[in-house]
This record gives C-alpha cells, structure tokens and sequence, in this order.
C-alpha cells in the first residue's frame, strides 16, 4: 500500500485493481465511453458518464475495458445502500499502539493517481453520499474530507464513470447529480452472435452446442423481458460442465437441472 502526504497529512492510498474481464463485441459502446472522457481542449474537462443497463448486461466490464484501453489504473468502488460519504472520501483506521492513520478510499486513491474510477451500482448510494461527490462532478473537480479538513484536487488525468442497474431495490439520483452524471450510455441485452462470442471468450473449454443450446435460452428469455443475462448464461454452462464431468455424461444432459439450480424452476419454461 503506498502513502502519500496531503498538506502535511499522511494518507494511505487504496491499491488499483486487476481484473479477468474482457469486452466482447459492441464496440460502438466503447467508442462512446471513451468519447466521453475526451479533453479536446485546455478549457475543456471531461465527463462522467454512467452506464445504466439491467443486472448482468456486461456494464462494469465495459468501463473496465475502456479504462484499459486508456492505459490507466483501474479503481473500483463498490457502492451500496449504507455507504457514507467519508467512505467515499477518506476514512479514520486505528494504526499501530492506537494511532488514527488515514485510508483514501479508491476513488480518491483514482483522483490522485490519475486513474480511472468506476462507482459500481452506484444508484444503491443515498443522496448524502452523492452530495458529496457534487465538486467532483463538476469543473470544480476537488471532493473534500470532512474527517481531515481537506480539500483533494483530482489529477487532470483522472477519469469517472458510474454504473447503475435498472432495478427497484434503488434509490432515487438527485435531479442536480443526474445533471452531473452525462452522457448516459445505455447497455441493452447483446444480439444473439455476440451472445454466443461471450459465453466462448469466458468458456473456452466449452461444447459448442452446449453453448448455442444456452443462447438459445437467454434470447427467448430476453424477447420476453425477462432479467436472466449473459452472466447467467456463463454460470448455467459452467455448472452443467461440472455435473457432466463429475458423472462421466454430455453436458447437454444437465442444462434443465443447471439452469432450475442458478434461476429457478420459473425459468425452465425457456429451453426448448
């Protein structure tokens, strides 16, 4: 973990993350998140989109390969419902013989590294959390401490972008951090080729007709708006892969029990 000194305050910085994740397909949606982070000009400051899309659409993975595209580190910050707004900022932790030492969160760790922050699901934060992240959003570009009186720029170089899913068990974006948070790219359901190249980048391993077969799946569950994603689909192939090997049998045997373990007995009703 690396420290670094803040008008005279020593802070702990948040390592950045390295992740298995690789984009497939859809490029146009990486050109528009990349397009977004664009600064053309000296005046010019950057966005911070969001990525809105339903559970499992590939959203973080995207921001993930945009920022690896830039060449930068990657921070992640998981929001939740109880996140507060010294989470987001800078935390007080007991060091040692009973010292308070202070640990920068990732995204402040991504502000003064110049880095790329990704808010996961960050419509489950509460408008106090958000509140705090106002001067960021803005071309002020500064978050500040209340816990150490400090007031942290973010490096030119930096980069955010917030994912949010189209759930209920959300709450509700204040209208002035909506403003903030543009353009918004929305992340739909891949087309069925793109369906199947994903399940193939993630299973290489994998019986092609065992892959088509769960394709097949997600693209009737999709036409009837059904949540069950491409992630769902990984992890139903994945486990009818387990069982058959265990047993000695095709997989292709297995994908109902799968797909009744990982979904539910409602969604047997898609496979053919």
């Amino acid at each position: 973990m690396h420290h670094t000194k803040i008008d005279g305050i020593t802070v702990s910085l948040a390592n950045p993350v390295e992740l298995p994740l690789k984009w497939v397909g859809q490029e146009e949606l990486l050109q528009q998140l990349l397009a977004a982070w664009m600064v053309i000009d000296p005046a010019d400051i950057p966005f911070s989109p969001r990525l809105v899309g339903k559970p499992g659409v590939g959203k973080t993975t995207l921001a993930y390969a945009a920022a690896k595209r830039l060449g930068r580190p990657v921070y992640l910050f998981q929001a939740t419902m109880d996140t507060r707004p010294e989470d987001l900022i800078i935390t007080p932790v007991i060091g040692p013989g009973g010292s308070i030492q202070y640990a920068a969160s990732s995204l402040v760790s991504a502000m003064l590294a110049g880095g790329v922050a990704i808010i996961d699901e960050g419509n489950r934060m509460s408008e106090k959390s958000w509140a705090s992240l106002a001067p960021l959003l803005d071309d002020r570009r500064y978050v500040e401490s209340i816990v150490t009186g400090l007031r942290i720029p973010a490096q030119r170089d930096f980069r955010i972008v917030v994912t949010m899913n189209e759930d209920a068990s959300t709450f509700d974006i204040p209208e002035y951090i909506h403003s903030r948070l543009q353009p918004q790219i929305y992340i739909d359901f891949p087309e069925a080729d793109e369906e199947l190249l994903i399940l193939k980048e993630n299973l290489p391993f994998a019986d092609g007709e065992l892959l088509r077969y769960v394709v097949e799946f997600l693209q009737r569950a999709h036409r009837a708006d059904e949540l069950y994603s491409v992630r769902d689909g990984i992890n139903i192939a994945r486990y009818a892969i387990k069982i058959a090997t265990a047993s000695g049998t095709a997989p292709l045997q297995h994908v109902g029990l799968s797909l009744e373990r990982i979904l539910g007995e409602e969604a047997l009703g898609y496979l053919s």
